[in-house]
């Protein structure tokens, strides 16, 4: 009897190990982050169009299990080709692929397939979702984890390139993104993006620096690199304003008084003293903001 309840905790910690290893393997809060633009994008373009939601579920679970493939697979491609460097890094020790719980071939395996599984799923959604989608894994895949990202500090800027495709899968799932919405989040994500690195970039300094990254901070210092985060900050300040014809005074409202909440909190860092406490609570704010601003614009067309 003793025996049977050891093996059966063996097997469920055997579980929690693999779904642990799943969850580093696609960096959980980076596949939500991307995946939440697609859901929020999704549901607006519905409204635009003068759909209802309930009318398109099969719609929509081809759209979110589709891009989600595509984005897990990317991720999981990053993770077979960084393995040198994640081995060099403390937050990135758990990943399978430094455990070695993982084999480099079934990883590598499991980033391919994930993301053709996945375009063919997008495929029976739209043709114009699917090519985003292609592209915002190629700019992922090839022009930042495979080129970029070893050479040069605009690394974060194709990279943020990538991520900015997702609204747009969202949308043109749907109709066309062609419409102002869509490019105006295009816009918001690729400037979003670039603080909310750095703010990674600057608590894991030591990191980054150790594994010889070329991130911003680690080649032209932390001033410089607290005075660009602060810059792409600011410039999030006029976007939402090109939506006012579309929402309404509320979202500006609410967008505005986001990001100059975020300002006030980026320009701390020039004075601060602990700054991976600083760049931590950048990090929190962006998520924040991502949440909140997605938030409010599906309120306003519920």
């Amino acid at each position: 009897m003793e025996e049977r309840v050891v093996l059966s905790n063996k097997g469920v910690g055997n579980i929690l190990q693999f779904l642990t290893d799943v969850k580093y393997l696609l960096k959980g809060k980076v596949l939500v982050a991307n995946v939440l633009p697609v859901f929020t994008a999704y549901w607006l373009s519905l409204y635009f169009a003068g759909e209802r939601f309930r009318d398109h579920i099969s719609l929509f679970l081809l759209t979110m299990i589709g891009s989600t493939l595509v984005i897990s697979g990317a991720l999981i491609i990053n993770n077979w080709y960084e393995v040198d460097l994640d081995r060099k890094m403390v937050r990135t020790q758990k990943r399978p692929t430094v455990t070695g719980h993982f084999s480099m071939r079934a990883v590598l395996w499991a980033g391919i397939l994930t993301t053709i599984l996945g375009l063919v799923t997008m495929l029976a959604t739209t043709l114009e979702a699917t090519v985003y989608s292609l592209l915002g894994w190629f700019v992922y895949v090839v022009l930042y984890t495979f080129w970029s990202k070893r050479k040069y500090t605009l690394n974060t800027v194709i990279g943020s390139i990538s991520g900015a495709f997702t609204p747009l899968i969202g949308w043109a799932a749907v109709q066309p993104a062609d419409h102002i919405v869509p490019i105006v989040l295009f816009a918001i994500l690729f400037i979003w993006q670039v603080p909310h690195t750095m703010a990674v970039a600057i608590k894991r300094f030591d990191d980054y620096q150790a594994a010889s990254v070329p991130m911003l901070p680690v080649v032209a210092g932390m001033d410089t690199a607290i005075r660009q985060n602060l810059l792409y900050i600011i410039c999030l300040l006029p976007i939402p304003f090109f939506l006012y014809h579309v929402f309404g005074p509320i979202l500006v409202i609410v967008s505005s008084l986001l990001t100059v909440g975020w300002v006030f909190l980026a320009a701390k860092g020039f004075s601060t003293k602990n700054l991976e406490k600083w760049a931590q609570m950048n990090l929190i704010y962006s998520l924040n903001y991502l949440f909140w601003l997605s938030f409010t614009m599906i309120l306003l067309t519920v």
